[in-house]
Parts: C-alpha cells; sequence; structure tokens
C-alpha cells in the first residue's frame, strides 16, 4: 500500500471501520448492538489504527534525525527486539524477537532508532520475509555500512489458531548484506552473539 493511497483515504476511516466491524459481528450471528458489543466497533477501530501505526512512520525520518560520525568499525548488535506485526494473509498477529547488526563505515545511528525502525515495518499488515528484508536494506541504503544483518524469530497465530494448529512451531528469517553475506567469520560472529538467547 502506497503511503499516497493511504493519505488519501483516511479522511473518516475510523468511522468506516466502525461501521465495517458492526458488519462483521451481525455477520458473525452477534448482535451489535447488545451491552457488551456496544462499543467493540469503536475499540477495534482503535485497537486497528495502533497496530497499523507504522504505514504514518518514515523509516528515513527514524534514522536520518539520529545519525552520527565515528571513527569505529566493529560489529553493533541490537538483540532480542520485541516485536509484533500482522499477517496480511488472515490478519492475525505474529509476534517475536528482531535481532539487528551492523558494521559502520563512518556513521552509527542512536542504539533506539533501530528498535524503532523495527516497530516502523512490523505495525504494518506483513509477512515476515518482506519485513526482515525491509529493516535490513533500509540500515543498508540509510547508513552505507559495511554490512547490514537481520535475524527475525517469530510464532504465527495463523499457524497456532487455526490451519495446522501446530503450536511450538517458530519461524525464522534471515537477511545478510554486504560483509554478512561475503565473509564467513563475520556472519558466524554474529550468529554466535545472538544464539546466547535461545534455549
Amino acid at each position: 500500500m502506497s503511503v499516497q493511497w493511504r493519505a488519501e483515504n483516511t479522511e473518516n476511516s475510523t468511522d468506516s471501520l466502525e461501521t465495517h466491524v458492526r458488519a462483521i459481528l451481525a455477520a458473525l450471528g452477534e448482535d451489535p448492538g447488545r451491552e457488551g458489543l456496544e462499543k467493540t466497533p469503536a475499540r477495534v477501530a482503535a485497537a486497528w489504527r495502533f497496530l497499523t501505526k507504522g504505514y504514518g512512520e518514515d523509516p528515513d525520518a527514524i534514522i536520518n534525525g539520529a545519525l552520527f560520525t565515528e571513527d569505529y568499525q566493529e560489529m553493533i548488535v541490537e538483540k532480542d527486539i520485541d516485536f509484533y506485526s500482522l499477517c496480511e494473509h488472515h490478519m492475525l498477529p505474529f509476534h517475536g524477537k528482531a535481532h539487528v547488526a551492523y558494521i559502520p563505515r563512518r556513521k552509527i545511528i542512536g542504539v533506539s532508532k533501530l528498535a524503532r525502525l523495527v516497530d516502523a515495518y512490523a505495525r504494518r499488515l506483513q509477512v515476515q520475509e518482506r519485513l526482515t528484508n525491509q529493516i535490513a536494506n533500509t540500515i543498508m541504503d540509510r547508513i552505507n555500512p559495511l554490512g547490514a544483518a537481520v535475524v527475525m524469530e517469530a510464532e504465527h497465530m495463523c499457524m497456532r489458531m487455526r490451519g495446522v494448529q501446530k503450536q511450538n512451531s517458530t519461524i525464522i528469517t534471515s537477511s545478510l548484506l554486504g560483509a554478512f553475506r561475503t565473509q564467513e567469520k563475520t556472519r558466524a560472529e554474529f550468529m554466535n552473539l545472538i544464539r546466547g538467547h535461545r534455549s
């Protein structure tokens, strides 16, 4: 979904969401007017606005506001970043941990911005594979490091609550760019650093 398309369709969108939620409740056989459900359309609309707020966030602005020149060319790793997203196929949650690393060339980024970057892409309708690539590619494009790496581990409710109903499955995706792809030692160091948290 383009930012322009979303901007052009946000007017009165909360009222529209409430109307559609009310219709869904009725289609499920519920009475949207009963006491327990009377305010549900408004609550659901507010929740969906929050869960998809990443559409209104600019990853470039997140990074560009916190770039600093520093003579440092060793690996920087931020691991165990909690994230929550929505599967675009069933609109059910998937959530887990993101591990993000880069090797600076001349610029470093404020550490909190890596977590904000993860959230900016996660708070959209997503697939985990694309989400992983978006984070890594943005770091490469905007910081111009020697390399960037992202590993994401997530539990998908679309697999646990419905469908195959596999309760203990975890999906792991990775995107390894620059030195993390071309240098085996660098890749191994990153994997060893993030492996410590796993059970």
